[in-house]
């Protein structure tokens, strides 16, 4: 995980809200707030991300959460003067590595690059602003993606998308995303946030412990054949088909009313 490029220094203040939440119903708004760094990732942002995403998975009243950047794009990924003086940005490498278990959305506008998208990879749906770009830039500063981003391209974007970007370092647009799979949905100009919370509104509207166990199976269907598919299904059986969800949707449907989900 790199930058491209350095970034200007932030002072304290700004720091303490490196990461903002802002919660919309069963929503979880999680906001990189490093605006004038391009959101790059630091001691602050990567401690202040975490939390978030321990409080979203953390809370039976939250189902799924939208994860955008301040400003005017994603992240541009590791902050180089941060790391050059020795911040701890562990929690971030670990987040990207292991995800949440709740579905994450992510908004991009401008661009993510670098570490910032393998970060937004690290994200179950990506919106991105028509013509925003995304890439990983290493290979022209004489490194490489090392934050996941090399296992998990092909697998969106094909291999020989995925083998250009890595190799040229040049980005592709939101449109070439879209096209190759990369991204859910393209929006326009400075309506990321407003398209993903949409999606995020339509997976909040179903049961959240229904909801997690779908996309833990669909990462798992990625990397394991269909023995190990099943044993991490049959797995999940016993805590959705019993919970008080499974029996609250039936109810609501015979009832003819919106179910009220408690996530247990």
């Amino acid at each position: 995980m790199s930058q491209e490029n350095s970034v200007p220094e932030q002072n304290p203040a700004s720091e303490q809200q490196a990461v903002l939440t802002e919660r919309r119903g069963r929503v979880l708004l999680i906001t990189l707030n490093r605006p004038d760094a391009r959101n790059a990732i630091n001691g602050a942002l990567s401690t202040g991300l975490v939390a978030a995403v321990q409080e979203l998975d953390s809370d039976p009243g939250l189902t799924v959460g939208v994860l955008t950047g301040a400003g005017k794009g994603f992240s541009s990924g590791m902050d180089l003067k941060a790391f050059a003086a020795g911040e701890d940005i562990g929690p971030m490498t670990t987040f990207i590595r292991e995800g949440c278990d709740k579905p994450l959305i992510g908004a991009i506008e401008g661009f993510a690059v670098a570490g910032g998208l393998e970060l937004a990879l690290t994200c179950d749906l990506l919106v991105a602003s028509s013509g925003a770009k995304l890439g990983i830039r290493e290979v022209k500063v004489g490194l490489f993606a090392a934050g996941g981003g090399l296992q998990r391209l092909p697998a969106r974007v094909g291999f020989g998308r995925a083998m250009e970007m890595a190799i040229t370092g040049e980005p592709i647009t939101a449109e070439q995303a879209l096209d190759a799979g990369m991204v859910a949905r393209v929006s326009e100009p400075g309506k990321a946030v407003e398209v993903a919370l949409e999606l995020a509104e339509s997976v909040a509207a179903n049961a959240p412990l229904a909801v997690s166990a779908s996309k833990k199976l669909i990462w798992t269907a990625l990397d394991t054949d269909e023995a190990g598919f099943y044993d991490v299904q049959n797995s999940l059986l016993g805590a959705v088909f019993t919970s008080n969800d499974a029996k609250e949707g039936p109810r609501a449907f015979a009832d003819k009313r919106a179910p009220e989900w408690t996530g247990t």
